[in-house]
C-alpha cells in the first residue's frame, strides 16, 4: 500500500464560457464588481491545469464550488470539457457545487441569473437549475462514491487506501441557509461513523466557510456561513474529523477551531483560483504516520494572456475593486475623464463627474498625507517616541493602506505588531474610538459587540493573528 499520496483542490473557479461574453462595458463591470478576473477565467483554469497535468505523482483533483460565475448552461457544458482534460489524461476529479452554479427558480433566495453579456448590454442566456447539477456532474464524483446524499447530492468516497473525501453540497435556499438539513447531517455523521470503524481518516470539503476568516464576518453576515456551521465544527470535534476544506470567501486562510475540551480541527480556505491572490492548494498524505501536509501553489502566468510585464497577481488586482481604484487615483490631478473611466463600476463616476474639484482636492489630500501625521495624531496610543516619527522619513500613509487591502484576499496580513506601521494604526484606531464615545456616535457601538474593541475588528485586517502561515499547514489526522 502506498504510504505518501497527494492530491490537489481548487475553488471559485468562477468560468466563464468566451461564448457568452463580448469583452465590452456591460461585462467589464460585471468583472470589477466581482473582483475576480472573469474574462481570462478560462486561461486561468487552464494554467492551474497544466501544473497538474505535469505533476505525475498527483491523480486526484477537488474543486470545490462556484465553478461557473452565474450559472449559464455554456460555460457548465465548456468547464465540463475542462475538467476532462484533466479525466482523459487518467486523473480522477471530483467537484462539489454551490450557489453561482444555478439559476433561482423565484421560489428561493438565489438571485443569479444566466446572461449573455454584449458590449454595452446583457441578454438572457440558457440556465442550469439547483435540481439538474447532480446528473451534471455525476462523473465527478457520486459516480465512484459508496453513498449519495440524495436530496443534497452529497458524495462519500475512498480517495487512497484509509483516507475517506466527504464532499458536502451546498443545499438549502440558496442564500439564507446554504448547508445540509437534519436529513443531510444523520447521513454525514453516518458516513464519518462508517469511516471510523473501516479505519479510515475522514476529510471533509464543502464551498460555504465553517469557521470565518475573521470573526466579524459570521456577525456582520452570517448567512455567509455553511448553513449548520456550529452543529458541524460540534460533530468534527465529537468524531475527531481534523480538516475541512472550504471556499466562498475569496479569502486565503488557515484557522483551528478549538472547543471547550481541547477537541480541534481547522478549516483550510482556498482563495478563489480567478482572483489575484489565486492559487490551489497541494495536500500530501503520509497515511501511516496520519499526517495531512498542505501547501499553496501559484502561477506564475496566465497561459495565452499577455499581463503587460505585470505579475499574475498585479494583472488581477489592477482589473478590480481596489486596484482599479489604486491604479485611477493619480489620474484624477491630470486627466480627470480617464480617472472616470479608471473608476467606473467601482465607485460612483456620474456623481463624481459632477464635482471635479472637490475630488481632485480629496484625492491631492490622501496622497500627501504622511504617516508621521497619523502616528501624532495616534501618539497617546502607539507608544511611538518623538524619534521614531521622525525617522518615518516622509513616508505616505496610502500606500500602506492600499498593502492592507491587497492582503485582505491573500492572506498573511502584512504588519507584524514590531513595525511602526501596526503601532501607528493600533494608535489611529484607538483614538478614533475614543473620540467616538466622547461624541456618543452609537453607530459604533451598534458594530462593536460586547466585550470587544474597534481594535479587536480591525486587527486582523492588519496583522496576521490566525492559526499562523495561511498558506501551509502540517495537520495531525488523529493521535
Amino acid at each position: 500500500m502506498a504510504e505518501d499520496r497527494s492530491f490537489y483542490i481548487l475553488t471559485d473557479t468562477h468560468y466563464v464560457s468566451k461564448k457568452i461574453f463580448t469583452d465590452g462595458k456591460a461585462f467589464r463591470r460585471r468583472e470589477k464588481g466581482d473582483q475576480i478576473a472573469l474574462r481570462n477565467s478560462a486561461e486561468i483554469l487552464r494554467s492551474f491545469f497544466d501544473i497538474i497535468l505535469e505533476d505525475e505523482k498527483t491523480d486526484a483533483v477537488l474543486i470545490t464550488g462556484d465553478l461557473v460565475n452565474s450559472g449559464d448552461r455554456v460555460s457548465h457544458e465548456d468547464f465540463i470539457s475542462e475538467l476532462k482534460t484533466l479525466t482523459n489524461a487518467g486523473k480522477r476529479v471530483f467537484v462539489t457545487t454551490a450557489t453561482h452554479d444555478y439559476c433561482g427558480m423565484g421560489d428561493d433566495e438565489n438571485f443569479f441569473t444566466a446572461v449573455k453579456y454584449f458590449d454595452d448590454h446583457t441578454e438572457p442566456a440558457l440556465c442550469v437549475r439547483k435540481s439538474e447539477l447532480n446528473s451534471l456532474y455525476y462523473d465527478f464524483g457520486p459516480r465512484q462514491s459508496d453513498s449519495v446524499h440524495e436530496e443534497s447530492g452529497s458524495y462519500s468516497l475512498k480517495l487512497f487506501e484509509g483516507v475517506r473525501l466527504i464532499a458536502i453540497n451546498d443545499n438549502g435556499n440558496g442564500r439564507s441557509h446554504c448547508g445540509l438539513f437534519d436529513d443531510g447531517f444523520m447521513w454525514l455523521e453516518n458516513e464519518i461513523d462508517n469511516a471510523g470503524k473501516n479505519g479510515e481518516e475522514v476529510l471533509l470539503a464543502v464551498h460555504h466557510p465553517v469557521i470565518p476568516p475573521w470573526d466579524i464576518y459570521a456577525r456582520a453576515a452570517e448567512f455567509e456561513m455553511f448553513g449548520g456551521y456550529k452543529r458541524i465544527s460540534e460533530l468534527m470535534c465529537k468524531k475527531g474529523v481534523r480538516v475541512i476544506f472550504t471556499g466562498h470567501t475569496h479569502v486565503q486562510n488557515i484557522r483551528k477551531f478549538t472547543d471547550e475540551q481541547g477537541r480541534y480541527f481547522y478549516d483550510v480556505s482556498t482563495s478563489a483560483a480567478v482572483s489575484a491572490a489565486g492559487c490551489m492548494r497541494k495536500v500530501n498524505l503520509d497515511i501511516s504516520k496520519k499526517i495531512c501536509d498542505i501547501k499553496s501553489v501559484r502561477i506564475n502566468s496566465i497561459s495565452g494572456v499577455d499581463t503587460e510585464g505585470q505579475s499574475v497577481f498585479d494583472y488581477i488586482y489592477h482589473l478590480n475593486f481596489t486596484g482599479a481604484l489604486e491604479k485611477a487615483l493619480p489620474l484624477a490631478k491630470s486627466d480627470f475623464n480617464a480617472f472616470l473611466n479608471g473608476v467606473e463600476g467601482v465607485l460612483p463616476a456620474d456623481k463624481l463627474k459632477a464635482h471635479p474639484v472637490i475630488v481632485k482636492t480629496a484625492v491631492k489630500k490622501a496622497e500627501k498625507l504622511k504617516l508621521s501625521s497619523l502616528a501624532k495624531f495616534g501618539k497617546k496610543y502607539n507608544g511611538l517616541s518623538r524619534e521614531e516619527i521622525s525617522a518615518l522619513n516622509g513616508k505616505k500613509a496610502l500606500p500602506v493602506l492600499f498593502e492592507i487591502a491587497k492582503h485582505i484576499f491573500a492572506g498573511n496580513a502584512p504588519y507584524s505588531p514590531d513595525t511602526a506601521e501596526y503601532k501607528i494604526l493600533y494608535g489611529v484606531v484607538k483614538r478614533a474610538e475614543k473620540i467616538a464615545k466622547t461624541l456618543h456616535i452609537s453607530a459604533i457601538d451598534n458594530f462593536i459587540p460586547a466585550g470587544e474593541t474597534l481594535w479587536d475588528i480591525a486587527q486582523p485586517f492588519i496583522c496576521n493573528n490566525r492559526t499562523g502561515d495561511d498558506d501551509a499547514v502540517t495537520i495531525k489526522l488523529s493521535d
